[in-house]
């Protein structure tokens, strides 16, 4: 299963990003947005590319979804 994780953007240099959500970090190119990201901006991470710019009400309605769908597979 492959999955877009929003993560918050920490530093920016050139067409590059990292990323940051609960205290893990990834690199992720900016190159596919044509929305300009600033730092503390939220992005939706896919494979290494920032998929898409999103605001944080809808960042963190999602991450709050994504653990609780992945807590519970965590159970099982």
């Amino acid at each position: 299963m492959c999955v877009g994780v929003p993560m918050q953007v920490v530093s920016i240099d050139n067409d590059n990003a990292v990323t940051e959500i609960d205290g893990v970090r990834r690199e992720a190119s900016l190159m596919l947005l044509a929305d300009e990201v600033n730092v503390g901006d939220f992005v939706i991470v896919h494979a290494g590319f920032a998929i898409s710019r999103l605001d944080e009400e809808d960042a963190r309605e999602t991450l709050a979804m994504m653990r609780e769908v992945f807590s519970v597979e965590d159970m099982a």
